[in-house]
């Protein structure tokens, strides 16, 4: 699908990530409708990116009914970016109930929801994307992420089976999948650094895959060195093994530094 003129819902849109995919897609002359809980940010971005038409639609997506009223604000979108997720890092036992409920609607509900509400109209219309940023902790475990590794699986195999669903109807369905990015995403917002010897991304090249996503109507792009990608995919085939190598010292301690970077996020 091209982007010129098309109507395109970006959640998360005022992080480094969302911003960065804002830019990318505004530069090939979409017009979007941004979406994050603070208006201000959001109406300062829409006013920076080149081109015109974009607008501000705040929504706080931790909360019941936030998903759908999103939906009907975005009416005639035709492609959705859902970007916005929580870090949800930590051990379990630190949660409570409400706050693990706040991961799963921002994480994995609020995508399901969006996407439940938008693709008839896209079907109806003969075309549209849905984009997913999910993670490559979708694929692989690690310490400190239970829940976020839960959402960001299950994020993974619903966009993956949707895709098989709405792909005769006329509807691509796609996941962005980053690693460790620099400058944006867990480690740069818990201030910690992300493991050593596996290289980085960069926000810029997110952005640059959610392009791609939609150009091409690809069904999953992994945004991380080569290192990443294989050790992301043993994680898949060898979770046993996986596990185990996570579980060492290096592991614990990045996955420490992000927890306690994030202690806040939990509410």
């Amino acid at each position: 699908m091209e982007l010129s003129g098309r109507k395109a819902l970006l959640t998360g849109a005022t992080g480094g990530l969302g911003r960065a995919i804002a830019k990318a897609l505004a530069e090939q002359g979409a017009v979007l409708s941004l979406s994050a809980r603070k208006a201000e940010a959001l109406e300062q971005l829409a006013a920076e990116l080149p081109g015109d038409g974009h607008r501000a639609l705040p929504a706080d997506l931790a909360e019941q009914g936030a998903a759908e009223q999103l939906a009907a604000a975005a009416e005639g979108t035709e492609i959705l970016i859902a970007n916005a997720g929580l870090p949800a890092a930590g051990w379990l036992a630190d949660f409570t109930p409400e706050q693990v409920g706040r991961a799963l609607r921002v994480n994995l509900e609020a995508p399901m929801l969006l996407a439940h509400a938008l693709f008839p109209a896209m079907i109806e219309r003969g075309g549209g994307q849905l984009v997913f940023v999910a993670s490559l902790a979708g694929k692989s475990a690690s310490p400190r992420s239970s829940i976020y590794n839960a959402t960001k699986f299950g994020l993974r195999g619903f966009a993956l089976g949707l895709r098989s669903d709405l792909g005769p109807r006329g509807v691509g369905v796609s996941l962005v999948s980053p690693g460790f990015i620099r400058e944006a995403g867990m480690f740069a917002d818990a201030g910690a650094k992300a493991p050593p010897g596996l290289g980085t991304a960069s926000p810029e090249e997110v952005g640059e895959a959610v392009v791609k996503a939609i150009q091409g109507n690809r069904v999953e792009i992994a945004v991380a060195p080569m290192r990443q990608r294989v050790a992301a995919h043993f994680g898949m085939v060898s979770p046993s093994t996986a596990v185990r190598a996570q579980s060492g010292s290096t592991g614990q301690r990045a996955a420490e530094a992000v927890a306690a970077g994030h202690s806040q996020d939990k509410r």
